[in-house]
């Protein structure tokens, strides 16, 4: 991701993405990984809350490494939270629901997101309001803000373990299957990087850009949704 700001010359505006950029991260992996240990822990498993990790508090979720990955590459992690499927009733159901609760709230920040620069333009930009300055770095934030969220919450969907989407999958597999299908979390490391690099193999297989087209659909979509409301007020 940062990679391509810089192919441009380094300037205070590519300053200003890197910032957005490492804020916006936190935010999002910070309430991602909150979101499984929440919805686990109201689901009966206190793991989380034991360890400390039902906070908003970065630092508890942060990986360093990780999220230098992905303002790298895109690509990158944050500290797991931990959640213990023996408190379930349902193990199989509670883990599916609890790795879907961090990609809905990814959804869900990427609305609020959605909800806020739309605002910007009603009230700031065309209002009128505030320093133009002001309008063009809020109007940019959020709209990095929703963007990221919903490439977020794509990406983790993707079937492969140990993302969210191999679990919900899981769920809907005949159990033999379904232990056969959770083997594969020792090589999804592997099999992730693979994907990621298959469009510099072949650009007919280039994994990143459906990624970002389903990603480009779903936020397409949410503003379709909200179009008529601002429309009201002119934005």
């Amino acid at each position: 991701m940062l990679i391509s700001l810089f192919e441009s010359g380094f300037s205070g505006q590519v300053f200003m993405q890197i910032i957005y950029f490492i804020i916006i991260w936190c935010i999002t992996l910070t309430i991602h990984e909150c979101a499984h240990g929440y919805v686990a822990y109201r689901m009966g498993d206190p793991t989380a809350g034991n360890m400390g990790r039902l906070t908003l508090n970065p630092v508890k979720h942060i990986d360093p490494i990780g999220l230098l990955m992905i303002l790298i590459i895109g690509f990158g992690w944050a500290k797991p939270v931990p959640v213990n499927p023996r408190y379930f009733r349902n193990p199989q159901k509670g883990m599916a629901i609890s790795a879907a609760a961090g990609p809905v709230s990814n959804l869900l920040m990427a609305i609020l997101g959605v909800i806020i620069y739309r605002i910007i333009i009603v009230v700031i930009i065309k209002g009128g309001l505030f320093d133009s300055s002001f309008a063009y770095n809020a109007y940019n934030f959020f709209g990095l803000f929703a963007m990221l969220n919903v490439w977020f919450a794509v990406f983790n969907l993707i079937p492969v373990p140990p993302l969210d989407g191999s679990r919900i999958v899981t769920y809907f597999l005949p159990p033999k299957l379904g232990y056969y299908y959770n083997y594969v979390e020792r090589y999804g490391f592997l099999i992730l990087i693979i994907l990621l690099n298959l469009g510099r193999i072949n650009r007919n297989l280039n994994f990143i850009w459906i990624l970002e087209v389903i990603a480009g659909w779903i936020l397409s979509g949410i503003n379709f949704v909200f179009n008529p409301i601002f429309a009201l007020f002119g934005g």
